[in-house]
């Protein structure tokens, strides 16, 4: 049985019709005769969504007690039974029960997909793994419940559901989405026009992306190499000269022009040296086009404007930028020049734009001599040269009346000779020598018409030319060679000046590198193998490009490096000369895979230093910060136990409560030190529920003078969603730390107020304050700020508090306190329900 297809519905908010359009395609699915379960679909009491659920199969739920509460779950082992064509599972990042069969909702997609069952499913853009960060900045909600980009990315088909953010307000006003005692939170706060745009254009770009991948995968496989002007990329070709600043500038601003464009520079280091590039001006150029956004690209190609068509055509690109020739007028007699050959080639599918520049028509210094690898054209034209030529000069010549004599005769053969080296190489030019002398012999030596000389110096003109003939085409010919070799050997310098300063600049990402090979060898994939030992099998430690090869027997090119490394490439065959810049980065590759291993092992050390860190720091706190309660505990004690004072009652009462004040001192130390503990080895469990400010704040408050703390909370807040223990832990430490620094002038302020989604408990001292640069270090674990003294904790507490309030979903912060002073600010989610004044939208938004 093969696997299942999956299908999801991509929403950019909650109630754009996600759950609607998946319910309505397994009704038209239902129709056509597919059997078509409901495995999971929640409809949030939305009357529209629950009546699509009627005249549907829906498979039971499976049931999960935890924490005395009941709930219900996708039962996968029932819809396995059931075995349907297709099922539909709603909310794909959905985080499942403690004691579900797995701990994802997506994982359980999986499992049936395995099965050979199709799955429709759901998910908003908000809940993409790598969105997190950028959500959160947009809309203030941090999103716990997540679904890795790759579990989207592999689905087969991915459907946007969008809506304008005009519409989807009108539809909440409606109360198509949420109940009227949420819904005007909801506008004001997550539901807000800037947010949502920002949602859409996030969701847009992000389906564009994946639509471009399914772009390329087809093109590739039905092998397209015409452009397809589905999205502009515009490539910019680089000379390595000045110009190629302006040319990358003015490609961003044609960028900027429309949405989704993309700037791809690319430098083509030419095996025949015709270009002389800068080193340096082309990392000027590279850092440029990455801080505008693009992209930098270095290949070798024999014939440039071929192969910057080649490279425009195989990233489907729209337009290529050149710049304007810098070639003087004289410069011209060695060819029309790379932008006039591109717009002449480029046909109607890819749009050339010449760039005017300061540079034009300045020359590009002495022209580099060409290359001996010559193409089919020259070579041809080197033996028509070397062989017609000779044929037909004799005929001109013997049709003059006035013969220019055999020693002219011979200089015009000789240059025909030369014509012939310089032409098509070697051979064409041997060719040439010897037509040439059988013809001067048989129509221009008397006897003429016959092979034999009859005047000696005649037969030595003749040596004479047959000899430096040869040594003519021999020098132009290896000549031609050592010009191609220097050429080859400043191709690779070129190459191996790039691998050094990727280097030099600290790339380090594995991907990367092996994506410069496969851009600079012009293959289809490349991969990095690696084994433990000649018996074990390869493993592949990177690779990019379809299809990457496990074994590099299987490879068409492979470069070990060492005995248990090696770098394979497909796509084709590499010349002999191409590996040993192969070799470069075959060993930078294995330079780079140990230090990202190095970068792992560094960090596990460090996370290690930090540990001993803690440790020794526990060490001196028990050392020292629990022995002085203590020392005075005992004191106390030995003084109560000895027979040789006669205590009164008040000194007894007075030596009683220094004892009772020294254990209370040790259960405070201890308990922060064990809660540090949990929080360092992650074992903290919140056991969220649904409480008011002012049941929790007004007992944390047992532990300071009376009269030190002025509490002011509103019974109009909502109700927050938290751990009642832990809460009141973070308050009381919070509190008692601004009264332990507060002057007493005037009582400490607690006041709590209600922003969007969210709850602030705000805890206001007029002590000294801490500097900007301090505040987060003052949440650091045993750390003490300002002239704290020793025995007024281990400094823990913030970092408790800190580590309390983001077990909860909340935040804890450090503000200056208007006047002076400072302000620590306690961010709490709203409860999802139940708020007593019914504004609040809920921390986690789902649909």
């Amino acid at each position: 049985m093969g696997r299942g297809t999956l299908r999801i519905y991509l929403g950019a908010a909650p109630g754009v019709g996600k759950t609607y359009a998946m319910l309505s395609e397994a009704h038209r699915r239902v129709e056509r005769g597919t059997d078509c379960v409901v495995a999971f679909v929640e409809h949030h009491a939305r009357p529209r969504t629950e009546v699509l659920l009627h005249g549907l199969e829906q498979i039971r739920r499976s049931e999960i007690s935890y924490r005395g509460a009941l709930f219900t779950e996708m039962d996968v082992d029932a819809v396995l039974e059931r075995a349907p064509a297709v099922a539909l599972v709603d909310e794909l990042a959905h985080t499942n029960v403690p004691g579900s069969r797995n701990a994802k909702r997506w994982q359980d997609v999986e499992e049936l997909l395995k099965a050979g069952i199709d799955v429709i499913s759901t998910v908003n853009i908000q809940h993409l793994e790598s969105l997190g960060d950028v959500v959160e900045s947009i809309t203030g909600v941090r999103q716990r419940e997540t679904v890795p980009d790759e579990v989207v990315r592999r689905a087969d088909q991915i459907e946007l559901v969008d809506m304008s953010p005009q519409a989807l307000r009108r539809r909440m006003a409606h109360g198509n989405i949420y109940q009227p005692d949420k819904m005007d939170a909801a506008l004001s706060n997550y539901f807000r026009p800037g947010n949502l745009t920002a949602l859409r254009e996030l969701a847009l770009l992000w389906t564009a992306d994946r639509v471009d991948e399914y772009l390329q995968q087809y093109r590739g496989e039905h092998d397209i190499r015409s452009t397809w002007q589905a999205r502009e990329r515009i490539v910019v070709g680089l000379t390595g000269g000045p110009e190629g600043r302006t040319l990358i500038r003015r490609a961003s601003r044609m960028a900027a022009k429309g949405s989704g464009s993309e700037i791809l520079a690319v430098y083509i280091a030419r095996s025949d040296g015709l270009t002389a590039a800068s080193p340096k001006e082309l990392a000027v150029q590279r850092t440029l086009v990455e801080d505008l956004g693009g992209t930098f690209h270095h290949v070798i190609g024999d014939d440039i404007p071929a192969a910057l068509l080649e490279f425009a055509r195989g990233v489907n690109a729209t337009q290529i930028v050149l710049g304007s020739s810098r070639r003087k007028t004289w410069q011209y007699i060695y060819g029309p020049g790379v932008g006039v050959t591109v717009a002449r080639e480029s046909g109607p599918d890819l749009d050339v734009h010449i760039v005017t520049h300061e540079e034009v028509a300045k020359g590009r210094g002495l022209p580099l001599a060409r290359g001996a690898r010559l193409g089919r054209a020259r070579i041809i034209w080197g033996w028509l040269v070397g062989v017609v030529g000779p044929v037909l000069l004799a005929v001109v010549l013997r049709s003059m009346e006035d013969a220019p004599g055999l020693a002219n005769d011979v200089l015009l053969f000789l240059f025909l000779t030369v014509a012939a080296a310089l032409l098509g190489g070697l051979r064409p030019a041997l060719a040439s020598v010897a037509v040439g002398s059988l013809l001067l012999n048989y129509w221009f030596t008397p006897p003429t018409h016959t092979l034999t000389v009859q005047d000696p110096e005649n037969l030595v003109a003749i040596v004479i030319f047959f000899a430096v003939a040869v040594a003519v085409s021999s020098v132009v010919d290896l000549a031609a060679r050592r010009t191609h070799q220097a050429a080859r050997l400043r191709a690779e310098s070129e190459i191996l000046s790039f691998l050094a300063g990727s280097v030099l600049r600290g790339e380090t990402a594995l991907d990367a590198l092996l994506e410069r090979v496969r851009e600079t060898f012009a293959m289809e994939s490349v991969a990095l193998l690696e084994r433990s030992s000649d018996v074990e099998p390869w493993t592949c430690a990177g690779s990019v490009g379809p299809a990457p090869v496990t074994r590099p027997d299987a490879a068409d090119v492979d470069m070990p490096v060492g005995d248990n490394l090696a770098l394979a490439l497909s796509g084709r065959v590499l010349p002999a000369e191409d590996r040993r810049v192969l070799g470069a980065f075959a060993a930078q590759a294995a330079v780079v895979l140990d230090r990202q291993r190095l970068v792992w092992e560094a960090e596990q050390a460090r996370r290690l230093a930090e540990g001993n860190r803690i440790r020794t720091a526990l060490l001196a706190a028990v050392s020292h910060d629990l022995r002085t309660p203590l020392a005075a505990i005992k004191a106390a004690v030995s003084s109560l136990r000895s027979d040789d004072v006669a205590w009164s009652d008040e000194d007894e009462a007075e030596l009683l409560e220094g004892i009772e004040d020294g254990a209370d001192r040790l259960d405070h130390l201890v308990g922060n030190l064990l809660d540090m503990s949990r929080l360092q080895t992650g074992t903290v469990t919140p056991l969220i529920r649904e409480i008011d400010l002012d049941e929790v704040v007004p007992m944390a408050l047992g532990g300071v003078p009376e009269g030190s703390v002025d509490l002011d909370i509103p019974e109009t807040l909502p109700m927050v969603a938290v751990d009642p223990g832990l809460l009141e832990r973070v308050v009381a430490n919070i509190v008692e730390n601004a009264v332990k620094y507060h002057p007493g002038r005037d009582p400490v302020t607690v006041a709590a107020s209600a922003l969007g989604g969210r709850v602030e408990l705000r805890v206001a001292d007029r002590g000294r304050g801490v500097p900007d640069e301090a505040k987060d270090r003052i949440f650091e674990p045993f750390q003490r700020y300002g002239d704290a003294p020793r025995g007024a904790g281990v400094g823990l507490g913030l970092a408790v508090s800190r580590g309390f309030a983001e077990a909860m979903g909340g935040t804890l912060d450090a503000e200056d306190t208007p006047g002076g002073g400072l302000t620590m600010v306690l961010t709490l989610a709203a409860a999802p329900g139940g708020g007593r004044s019914g504004s609040e939208l809920p921390a986690q938004v789902t649909s």
